[in-house]
């Protein structure tokens, strides 16, 4: 191979961001090379392993129609979709973030979404309604709830094979098993890159680059100098070739970092699930998110959450973090047979790690080195300040407890009912908030906060949108707008540096 070559565009991963930016950047007349860290069989970056719920502004059922093509009139009969308007959207985000997410950025998001998510739709993507986790049933109808009706048919595995069949249709190369290492610069602008391949490096120019290599999530010594020591025990549970490789990259030409690098999205997932995820397990399968109708226990007996502060889209992103803080980085999700029917589909797979018994005694004896003498009493006292009520777990029903230093605000029941669960979870890190400072066209923008030529971020690696927590489903959405703006941004400026070099 040459030691170097060109194309008008280059962007760096190949996850939904970098794609969603290759293809948009094609549409405009570029050729364009994909840059792919791992193998052909490790492709995909994070995107593979998300359940493909993507969450999007909408007016109403029809809205969602033209996006979730298949659905019949006869069925849409039968659906009860509440409106989710861009106020409502941009609201969540403010509420979950303290009202820290850049508003420019948040904005743009919001709406963008919606047409982004008809941009997919157009390019091959197919969507469905997201039944299993956001619908209940009621008196013949299907109640939608929550903001997040739409997912991507065969999750993240289906969003992301269908995106490669798209780039692979409009002939946009890519290089497998290629790190991108440094950029080139030539008069404070960006004009290639240098790619590490088995065989040696190799120089590519370019008039623009995207970065959508996601964030440092998978890098230890990252983790625990940004986010805090403890992040060293954290399990990856996407690519584990999410390092950090673009950020540093952006940082080294004077790219200026943005939001909140000591926080980060993750989550409770099982307390055996793999160390970095698994491509031959892909989808979302280990993780535990029917914490609301759990109470939630330490090895020290002790919970350390409010279970039923907010409907799981809002709290699952940070309460992986008050996991990780606890003895041992574990805790219990205990459920008995009341509710054990109503749990998510990852509870019944078999890489679910479960303890069961008839009675709590029996239970307690069998998860290891834990305080049972509190357990139990963590119990019985939560047991007794159970108020009574109507139990609804499709709203939040202000069925609580009363007198206990931690409540449990919604959807508490008595744990009284055998058999009993016990679910061990620990916390898996999904991506770090902290990125480069991008304006709302996906330009990488340097320390006086000017766009610095050729250089370009969408993805988990724009800085400034979540902090602390997120709404579930905004990351692949904000994945999707800000890599379709990043690669119609690239090629618009390719263009005008390629007809300037022209001039010359």
């Amino acid at each position: 191979m040459s030691r170097s070559t060109s194309y008008d565009v280059v962007v760096v991963g190949a996850g939904n961001a970098a794609l969603c930016a290759a293809i948009a950047a094609k549409e405009g007349g570029a050729n364009v090379l994909v840059l792919e860290k791992g193998p052909v069989e490790k492709r995909g970056g994070n995107s593979f392993f998300t359940d493909g719920a993507i969450r999007v502004a909408y007016e109403d059922l029809q809205s969602i129609r033209q996006v979730v093509t298949d659905l019949t009139d006869e069925q849409a009969e039968h659906i009860v979709m509440p409106e989710y308007k861009e106020s409502d959207y941009y609201e969540d985000l403010m509420r979950v973030t303290a009202g820290k997410s850049d508003p420019s950025l948040a904005k743009q998001l919001v709406s963008k979404s919606y047409e982004t998510l008809v941009w997919m739709k157009d390019q091959g993507i197919t969507f469905e309604l997201n039944y299993d986790n956001q619908s209940f049933e009621q008196e013949g109808k299907r109640h939608f709830w929550g903001g997040l009706p739409v997912k991507t048919v065969d999750k993240g595995v289906g969003l992301m094979k269908q995106l490669f069949d798209r780039v692979n249709k409009l002939g946009i190369d890519i290089w497998y098993s290629s790190r991108a290492v440094k950029l080139v610069t030539e008069n404070e602008g960006v004009t290639g890159i240098v790619v590490e391949k088995e065989n040696g490096a190799v120089t590519v120019n370019a008039h623009s680059v995207i970065l959508a290599c996601g964030g440092f999530e998978a890098n230890k010594e990252m983790r625990s100098e940004f986010i805090g020591e403890e992040w060293e025990a954290a399990i990856v549970r996407g690519t584990e070739f999410n390092t950090g490789d673009g950020i540093s990259m952006a940082l080294a030409v004077g790219a200026q970092k943005y939001g909140q690098w000591s926080g980060c999205h993750s989550i409770g997932t099982d307390y055996n699930a793999p160390k970095v995820g698994d491509f031959t397990k892909p989808g979302d399968i280990f993780k535990k998110h029917s914490y609301p109708y759990s109470v939630m226990i330490n090895k020290d007996g002790h919970r350390f959450v409010d279970e039923g502060a907010d409907f799981r889209n809002y709290t699952y992103a940070k309460y992986g973090r008050e996991i990780l803080k606890q003895p041992d980085h574990i805790a219990y999700q205990i459920y008995d047979a009341q509710v054990r029917h109503m749990l998510r589909k990852e509870y019944d797979l078999e890489e679910a790690t479960c303890y069961q018994a008839n009675t709590l005694g029996e239970l307690v004896n069998l998860l290891p080195d834990v305080n049972k003498e509190q357990f139990l009493k963590t119990i019985e006292e939560y047991n007794a300040a159970v108020q009574e009520g109507d139990y609804n777990p499709t709203e939040k029903d202000g069925k609580g407890t009363n007198g206990l230093a931690l409540p449990k605000s919604n959807w508490a029941l008595r744990i009284e009912k055998g058999p009993f669960y016990a679910f061990p979870v620990t916390c898996g890190i999904t991506f770090s908030f902290g990125g480069l400072l991008v304006n709302k066209e996906g330009q990488v923008l340097d320390k006086e906060q000017q766009p610095i030529r050729g250089l370009f971020a969408a993805g988990e690696m724009v800085g400034g949108i979540f902090y602390e927590n997120y709404p579930g489903g905004s990351g692949l959405m904000s994945g999707a707008v800000y890599g379709k703006l990043a690669g119609t941004s690239a090629v618009q400026f390719a263009s005008m540096n390629g007809a300037e070099t022209a001039a010359n």
